[in-house]
């Protein structure tokens, strides 16, 4: 049986206000197509700042539909290739 290493490398861009953060996470796949991803957080004006905090609730909600787009780019290949529906399992 032959094993194969595949790498990719998801990148995450953040911009932040006084009470907003938002994110974008992208992955540039092997075929060279990329995913693009957005995620939003929103500061509660009481709460205390920190930025750390909105980033990595941006950066999920990101990665989060990162993930989504990616499990659909699949299944539309297996149709495409098999030629019946496939049935997504979401997480």
């Amino acid at each position: 049986m032959m094993h194969t290493t595949v790498g990719w490398h998801v990148e995450l861009e953040f911009t932040e206000d006084d009470q907003h953060t938002r994110a974008v996470a992208m992955v540039r796949l092997p075929d060279g197509t990329e995913v693009r991803a957005h995620g939003h957080a929103s500061r509660h004006r009481v709460d205390s700042r920190q930025p750390r905090v909105g980033e990595e609730v941006a950066g999920a909600r990101a990665l989060n539909e990162l993930a989504m787009q990616l499990l659909t780019k699949a299944h539309d290949e297996i149709d495409a290739a098999s030629g019946r529906t496939s049935h997504p399992i979401h997480v």
